[in-house]
C-alpha cells in the first residue's frame, strides 16, 4: 500500500507564497502520476493540479499561472508551489496517486487578506 504525506501548509497573506510537499512511500506505477486536490469548508473537494511521470503537468483554471508542480523522485517527493495566493485558495490540500486511490492526510493552507 502506498502512503502519502503532505507538509508545508500554514498561513500566508494574500499575494504570498507557500510550497507544499507530498512524500510518497515508494516509487511504483501508482506514484508515477501525482495529483493535488483541495477542499474548503462547506465545499466539495476539487482538483488543483497533477504532475506526470515525465513532468507533464495540468492545472485547474483557478490556479493556472499561479501554481506550479514539480517533483524530485530521488526524494520521493512532489511539490506544489503556490504563488499569488488568494483568500479563495484557503483549503485543506491533499495529494493523491492519480491512477490509484491512495490519499494523504492533508495539510491546511490559510490565506489572510
Amino acid at each position: 500500500e502506498v502512503q502519502l504525506m503532505e507538509s508545508g501548509g500554514g498561513s500566508a497573506q494574500t499575494g504570498g507564497s507557500l510550497t507544499l510537499s507530498c512524500v510518497y512511500s515508494e516509487y511504483t506505477e501508482c506514484t508515477h502520476d501525482i495529483a493535488w486536490y483541495r477542499q474548503a469548508p462547506g465545499k466539495e473537494r476539487e482538483f488543483v493540479a497533477f504532475i506526470l511521470r515525465y513532468n507533464g503537468t495540468e492545472y485547474a483554471d483557478s490556479v493556472e499561472g499561479r501554481f506550479t508542480c514539480s517533483r524530485d523522485d530521488a526524494k520521493n517527493t512532489v511539490y506544489l508551489h503556490m504563488n499569488a495566493l488568494e483568500p479563495e485558495d484557503e483549503a485543506m490540500y491533499y495529494c493523491k496517486t492519480f491512477s490509484c486511490d491512495f490519499w494523504g492526510q492533508g495539510t491546511q493552507v490559510t490565506v489572510s487578506s
